[in-house]
């Protein structure tokens, strides 16, 4: 059992190094709302403090209780990941999907608990559409809930295919 939480942990340090470390530089480098064209007419680096969750859910100046509601909700989803990885985390792409979320949801705790903001800064744009800027924790969070969901759908295909 130890392994599956060494390896998982690797997976969340793989997401909350990287992702530190470029908020970091995004915080020094950049004034807030600042943005610098990477790829015209598709990407740009722009920072910007979201005190809500994803897509801005709850981003706004006018409540103050977003912030402990959000690192309540953090502690929960850690606590959830690290039942999981007891439960389930035997399986690799499991393992890895499970550290990979548990990274980012320590990388946006990690800005909730220092600045009451998560700093994003990855804006993606094509033609009319823009999608709001996240980080490498949202990455994170993406890519592993991706291998958790594979990880039950080979899970299930596996048992299909013994009937």
């Amino acid at each position: 059992m130890k392994a599956r939480f060494l390896k998982a942990f690797a997976w969340a340090a793989l997401i909350l190094v990287p992702d530190q470390i470029t908020k970091w530089i995004v915080q020094d480098a950049f004034t807030l709302w600042e943005s610098r064209e990477v790829i015209p007419g598709f990407f740009n680096l722009t920072l910007v403090h979201n005190m809500g969750a994803a897509f801005g859910f709850l981003n706004t100046s006018d409540i103050d209780w977003q912030t402990p509601f959000f690192v309540g909700v953090t502690f929960l989803a850690v606590a959830f990941i690290l039942y999981m990885i007891k439960e389930e985390g035997q399986d690799g792409l499991m393992n890895c999907g499970l550290g990979l979320v548990l990274g980012g949801a320590l990388g946006n705790l990690v800005d909730r608990l220092s600045h009451r903001y998560v700093i994003d800064f990855l804006d993606f744009h094509l033609g009319g559409w823009h999608w709001p800027a996240f980080n490498v924790a949202d990455c994170g969070i993406t890519v592993g809930a991706c291998a958790i969901i594979l990880s039950y759908w080979n899970k299930q295909n596996d048992v299909s295919d013994a009937d």
